[in-house]
Parts: C-alpha cells; structure tokens; sequence
C-alpha cells in the first residue's frame, strides 16, 4: 500500500513539473485564457457583427470547441517537441521508468488543464450565451483530445513545435471547411445538437459511431506518437 501510495505521489509531482512545462511557470493561467474568446463573441452581439444571440447547436464548436482546441495544440505541440527545442530530450531518456513515463505526465497534464479550461468556458457560456447540453461539453473537448494527440505525433515526426502547429493549422482548416458545413459523423467536431435528424435512434446511432470511432483513432494517434517519441536514434538525430 504504502508502495503505491509513494508511486502516486511520485506521478503526481511529475505531472506538476509537467504542466510548468506546457503551460510556464503560472501554468494555472493558461486555461483561463480562451475565456477571452467567449468575451470576443459576446463584443460580436454588442457592435452587431453578429445578427443574432447564440443557440444550443453554437456552444460545442463555436464557443467552447473552438478555443478548447487551440489551447490543446499549443499543449500538444510541447509535449515531445518540447525536449527537442529546449535540447533536454538526451536526458528525458534518462528518466527511471523511460521517457514514456513523462510523456504520459505530459498528456495528463494537458488533459487536466484542458479540462479546467472547459469548465471555464461552460461556465461563461451558460451564463452569457446559450445552455450548454452534455453532448456539447463530451463533444468540444472530443475535437480537443483528438487534436492534442495529433499535434503531439506531428510534433515528434517533424521534431519542431512550429512545422508541426502550421501542419495542425492545415488539417483544422480543412476539417473545418470541408466537413462542419455539413457536419459529417467523420469530423472530429461532429455537433449532435446541429444535426436535422428525426429519428431518435439514427441520432443516437450516429453519435456512438462518431464518439467511439474517434476514441480508437485517438488512441491509436497517441500510440503512434509515442512509438516515434521512444525511437531515440532517429529524434537525436
């Protein structure tokens, strides 16, 4: 017991060190930054560049997706790239336990600063926006895990945080205007508050393909990222 209570403790405080790495020193800001977007929309209604108050179907992407993802780029870029830019990645390998243990420290600390950050922006949108259903929360921060570990992969192929953000900026793009006009069940994004179906059931069809579809290509994204993040040979080359 006392064994893995140490463990604990230990991973704990590695996580620490690993969101001071993500996020700076006053790590505990960066989720309250995409607060801000929802400050910019609510301008929008106020200077009417907007015509009309936000719905249901524009929390998940609009207000809560939208800059949950940009925060979980910036994080996901870091995570392996991290150690290449700031030349400490020859000493992560060092690490007891191998250098997957910090990327996992990493990954979960993204993963709770993003979660806080989500909390956030729930929060500000239930109150000056629009209700916020449950899909929509599970939703924005589905688009937010996805593009993480797909920032963290590129980021360890190319082996620079910037070639790998510009990459991510690409595909966002894309996804965003090829798929989200028609909301595709393909999209990481896929908004179940924005769809036209009747059917209950082909609604809840849909939205399990789309949800564990996109866990297994998550999952299968990170594993692939830390396969190229452990082979030490070509990253120190």
């Amino acid at each position: 017991m006392r064994r893995f209570v140490q463990q604990v403790k230990d991973f704990a405080s590695l996580t620490h060190h690993a969101a001071r790495q993500l996020g700076g020193r006053r790590f505990w800001i960066a989720p309250l930054l995409p607060a801000l977007w929802i400050g910019f929309q609510m301008l929008r209604l106020v200077i009417r560049w907007r015509d009309s108050s936000y719905t249901q179907p524009d929390a998940q992407n609009i207000l809560i997706g939208s800059p949950l993802t940009v925060l979980a780029v910036v994080f996901g870029v870091r995570i392996v790239a991290g150690e290449i830019d700031r030349r400490t990645l020859e000493i992560a390998y060092t690490v007891p336990g191998g250098a997957q243990r910090i990327w996992i420290a990493k990954l979960a600390a993204a993963f709770m600063m993003l979660l806080a950050s989500e909390a956030v922006l729930v929060a500000l949108t239930w109150i000056f926006c629009t209700d916020v259903p449950w899909s929509a929360m599970y939703g924005a921060m589905q688009g937010a895990i996805f593009f993480l570990a797909l920032s963290m992969s590129l980021a360890a192929l190319f082996k620079g945080e910037a070639s790998a953000g510009l990459v991510v900026i690409v595909i966002a793009a894309f996804i965003a205007l090829f798929f989200q006009s028609t909301n595709v069940v393909l999209s990481p994004f896929w908004n179940a508050a924005a769809t036209d179906l009747e059917s209950g059931l082909e609604l809840l069809g849909k939205t399990l393909q789309n949800r564990i579809g996109f866990v297994l290509v998550t999952a299968g994204i990170i594993a692939l990222g830390f396969r190229r993040a452990e082979n030490r040979e070509k990253l120190l080359g």
